[in-house]
């Protein structure tokens, strides 16, 4: 057999797939949670299929058709990990194509470790129907460079008024039910999505904001907000809403699960909800892990997303929340946005930022401040979102489908815009330093993104 060294990091777009018959990855740190292992080793893939993992030079070297060896110009460490999977990202296909496709939104997931995104139901048809998550199925199927699961609308159009066909929306192959980007405020109709929710055993994804609170609020409200004379957001419109939930938890025991958490407060109800034995998750996102309201005082709109940027308080509690398992994963809530779509008066902005391909580096720094262990950080990226949306992938189990990430966690890069793989620029940490990068995404065996390629 005449095997092939893939050394060479820096191809050529157009992003494409690289098949082998198998596939050797050599002398690296295999990190999986799901199975408590951190180590030095190999990894061989066969037929789309994690074959066999190692010590170092224990795989025999002929039963790969080629090897993959990372540079390691910078003697740096690379880590062999499960593919990374967000539970909240918006695609925003079909109907705003402008902002971000199928395609390029996967194309930054791979780009950003991904080898699996859930997307959110606020298209344009909206996701409230069998045929349009069959439609956005079928594109995955045509165009997207890692695995796409959709997200049905509680309500038919997000309007919160009546429920969305959520039976056919899970035969066609939903995999979660949620009005993201708007609350359902009429609890009936959020009590009665529950009870269809768990009968189709699926979770309710909650957009946990009271929309009369929030008003017209553009950033958090507090002394900055006053300051900057901007009307603010308070953290209550975020608090009520999540105790609203955890009572209908309680009333149906459904599956529910709070997105992007941002208060203090809302991680002390969870806290207790749990606590009590009930069924709820919740999520947190790298920018509200990272940065506090004190990033808005240039009126920079790249800043702007809901719910907003909160106090430092509230960051520090939301860490905390993290290392405490409180808060069960990371997810990115990546809301693609058109250049005019920001480029106005901040209180005009849309909401929402990029985030596949920064929420790497970002919140490694959790892990180089010692909150959080490698395998503890990794656990939040894989088997947590895994275990909420029931899916078979996040570990590195022999016979699993070979979905891997493999990272450089001391690697230090520029993320410049020729790097942005998104349809949209919408992002704060344009021309940030980081540490910590995504050198190489496979998924089914396929090398599906490798460092040093730029967007087409």
């Amino acid at each position: 057999m005449v095997r092939k060294e893939i050394n060479d990091m820096s191809l050529q777009p157009p992003l494409q797939f690289y098949s082998q018959p198998s596939l050797l990855i050599q002398n690296c740190r295999i990190l999986d949670p799901a199975h408590d292992r951190d180590e030095m080793g190999d990894l061989l893939i066969e037929e789309g299929k994690i074959a066999a993992i190692d010590y170092p030079g224990r795989i025999p070297v002929h039963r790969a058709a080629s090897v993959l060896c990372i540079p390691d110009s910078q003697n740096q460490e690379t880590w062999v990990v499960p593919g990374l999977i967000d539970v909240h990202v918006h695609l925003r296909e079909p109907g705003f194509e402008s902002k971000e496709t199928i395609a390029t939104g996967t194309q930054a997931a791979v780009a950003g470790g991904f080898t699996s995104v859930a997307c959110m139901a606020n298209t344009q048809p909206v996701n409230d129907h069998g045929v349009v998550t069959a439609f956005i199925r079928e594109q995955a199927r045509k165009h997207a460079c890692c695995r796409v699961f959709p997200i049905g609308a509680v309500s038919k159009g997000l309007q919160g008024q009546s429920l969305a066909e959520i039976g056919g929306m899970v035969k066609e192959g939903a995999c979660a039910l949620s009005d993201d980007g708007k609350p359902v405020m009429n609890a009936y109709l959020m009590r009665t999505a529950m009870d269809y929710a768990k009968a189709f055993g699926v979770p309710i994804i909650s957009h946990a904001e009271d929309c009369h609170l929030v008003g017209s609020g553009a950033m958090h409200e507090g002394v900055l907000s006053h300051h900057l004379g901007l009307c603010g957001v308070p953290a209550a419109a975020e608090e009520v809403m999540i105790a609203r939930e955890i009572a209908l938890c309680r009333l149906t025991l459904a599956s529910v699960h709070i997105a992007h958490v941002s208060t203090a407060e809302g991680v002390e109800h969870i806290r207790r909800a749990k606590e009590a034995g009930l069924p709820i998750t919740a999520e947190v996102t790298p920018h509200h892990l990272m940065l506090t309201e004190e990033c808005l005082k240039d009126y920079d709109s790249a800043f702007k997303m809901s719910p907003p940027l909160r106090s430092e308080r509230d960051r520090n509690a939301l860490r905390k929340g993290l290392v405490e398992q409180v808060i069960d994963l990371i997810a990115t809530d990546h809301a693609p946005h058109a250049l005019w779509d920001k480029a106005v008066e901040f209180d005009q902005a849309a909401n929402g930022i990029l985030g596949l391909q920064t929420a790497v580096p970002l919140t490694l720094q959790l892990v180089r401040e010692g909150m959080l262990s490698p395998l503890q950080w990794l656990a939040a990226f894989t088997i947590a979102p895994a275990r909420l949306l029931k899916l078979s992938y996040g570990t590195l189990g022999i016979g699993q489908a070979a979905d891997l990430t493999l990272i450089q966690p001391h690697r230090t890069w520029t993320f410049s815009e020729d790097l942005i793989f998104s349809k949209s620029r919408n992002t704060p940490f344009l021309n940030w330093n980081f540490q910590g990068k995504v050198m190489a995404c496979i998924v089914d065996g396929k090398i599906v993104y490798r460092e040093g390629l730029r967007r087409p």
